[in-house]
């Protein structure tokens, strides 16, 4: 690197340890510490969910996945706008907010206990926070890792300790409030960098109408004259094998859907826009977000904000990722973007890096280790106070004087966990990195019945919340674990024990954990409530009466 590129990375790194020591100033008590204070400037808040939202799993991951499957992808960005941010401020954060504030609530499982007055749940949120959050944040820092060793030539390890020590940093000594300033600065970053990308690859490509209409071309020559191809006669897990498969799963084209309940559609529809569209609502480090602003009218505010940067972020990933295909078909001999990178998961850092200036994949740099950063730091905030405010707390006992602390050697153990999975699994990203799925299925079909009930439906019951996140729990992991393709064949228990990739056949397998258990989670939630005793009038006019 030049001196330029030593300086801007000098001057980022002082930026945030400068916002880390600004939160570290303000923070004076433990409501700080976990809830910035309650009085976060609406701009902050939008751009630290999106942020936090964003990570390079969607980045990569995603715009690699639209390399191989399209535009169809499109729809997982109108359902992020839509329920991610619309639906999510609009109808949920303020409830939560004022509730938040009734009951004195710092973290999301705290505020389902306290709504139905129960240290079982918060403890078991916690639980599940503290037990399934590392594998999800080591995907994620095995993606930031790799991009520095690869832009750097670094060693593997070293890259990770320091990336690991500056992010403890700012989240240890700042809480929440250092958490969302560094968000907010890395979400300007991640939004400028894709704008700039944007404009780049319509110019590359031709123009907009080209571009697209180029696409289909491509997608003619390459993909559709492999229909007469054998499935045996391709190397299973290479890209022609991955083009073939798209066509047999019922992809027309990169601009087209695939056909009506064909597997294909059956994975874009339910795997990826309903499984992380629908999961988003139920995500600890995010709906911690709503308690951070002090009034209706900052989430009001906060919703524009919102929906612009997730516009930028996953739908201009998404069309870059299909449009790559055109730039290598013209410049690689008439191979598309699998093809010539031989993988989803490279395509986007090796298009970067192949197509783009220099100056431009340095920026391209900053944004990714950017979304990396501010996904990590929410989620190993999230974890600590799990580990120290929702578990150790509750089992000790509450008005420990030494509360601040504990959260903190929360935050600690769980960086050390997360840390330790990404050297152990940095060479099965793939395999790590299907944990986010995972975690978001399993949020959405164990917490999201008992948080819109417990926001909204007063005749919701402690037992009903219980019983009800047994059964999510209990349906979505045998689901993952013996019957969805993607999650059984890789994890592996079900061959091991039944000698099969899954217990069921057919286009079942294609559909999501979350489609199956969340409907019976929240049947059960209903059904047990009804049969069994009313909430206390007491505990109902604390949480819902001002």
């Amino acid at each position: 690197m030049g001196m330029f590129e030593n300086i801007i990375i000098i001057l980022y790194l002082l930026v945030l340890g400068y916002l880390g020591f600004i939160g570290y100033k303000q923070t004076k008590n433990s409501a700080d510490y976990l809830i910035a204070g309650g009085n976060t400037h609406p701009f902050v808040m939008a751009l630290s969910y999106g942020a936090t939202f964003i990570s390079t799993a969607a980045i990569v991951g995603f715009g690699g996945v639209a390399a191989w499957l399209g535009n169809s992808l499109l729809w997982l960005t109108f359902c992020n706008i839509f329920i991610g941010v619309f639906v999510a401020f609009v109808f949920l954060g303020n409830p939560t907010r004022k509730m938040g504030i009734r009951l004195n609530a710092h973290t999301f499982p705290e505020l389902l206990g306290r709504r139905f007055n129960s240290k079982f749940i918060q403890i078991f949120g916690g639980v599940l926070i503290a037990f399934f959050m590392p594998l999800y944040a080591s995907a994620v820092l095995i993606g930031g890792t790799e991009f520095i060793v690869a832009y750097f030539k670094v060693d593997y390890h070293m890259a990770l300790l320091v990336f690991s020590i500056i992010i403890t940093g700012y989240v240890l000594a700042g809480g929440l409030k250092g958490v969302m300033l560094t968000d907010a600065l890395q979400g300007v970053i991640m939004f400028m960098a894709m704008l700039i990308l944007l404009v780049m690859v319509f110019k590359s490509v031709g123009g907009i109408d080209i571009g697209f209409f180029k696409l289909e071309e491509v997608w003619s020559q390459t993909v559709a004259t492999l229909s007469n191809v054998s499935l045996k006669e391709l190397q299973a897990g290479s890209p022609d094998f991955l083009m073939k498969l798209s066509m047999n799963w019922g992809f027309q084209g990169w601009n087209k859907m695939p056909l009506f309940l064909s597997e294909g559609w059956l994975f874009v529809i339910t795997s990826i826009t309903m499984g992380v569209g629908i999961g988003v609502l139920a995500q600890p480090q995010l709906v911690v977000r709503f308690m951070t602003v002090k009034s209706k009218n900052e989430l009001n505010r906060a919703v524009l904000i919102g929906g612009v940067f997730i516009i930028a972020m996953t739908g201009i990933v998404f069309i870059v990722g299909s449009l790559s295909n055109v730039w290598y078909y013209e410049f690689n001999e008439g191979k598309n973007a699998l093809q010539s990178t031989g993988g989803v998961g490279k395509v986007i850092p090796h298009f970067i890096n192949a197509s783009m200036p220099k100056w431009f994949a340095f920026i391209f740099l900053f944004a990714l280790i950017s979304a990396a950063m501010s996904t990590l730091s929410s989620q190993f905030h999230a974890m600590g106070t799990a580990i120290g405010r929702d578990v150790f707390e509750q089992i000790v006992g509450k008005n420990n004087p030494n509360s601040l602390s504990i959260t903190r050697m929360g935050v600690v153990i769980m960086i050390i966990l997360s840390v330790s999975l990404a050297y152990v699994f940095d060479k099965q990203p793939a395999i790590i990195a299907r944990s986010t799925s995972i975690f978001f299925a399993l949020c959405a079909s164990i917490f999201l019945p008992a948080y819109i009930g417990g926001l909204f439906w007063r005749r919701m019951t402690k037992k009903g919340v219980i019983a009800s996140m047994g059964v999510g729990a209990f349906v979505s992991t045998f689901w993952l674990l013996f019957v969805h393709f993607q999650e059984a064949k890789a994890l592996g228990l079900c061959k091991a024990l039944f000698g099969v990739d899954s217990l069921l056949s057919g286009k079942i397998i294609f559909v999501d954990a979350l489609i199956i258990a969340l409907p019976l989670s929240v049947l059960t939630a209903i059904i047990v409530s009804l049969m069994s005793k009313p909430e206390s009038p007491a505990l109902l006019r604390k949480c819902f009466e001002d």
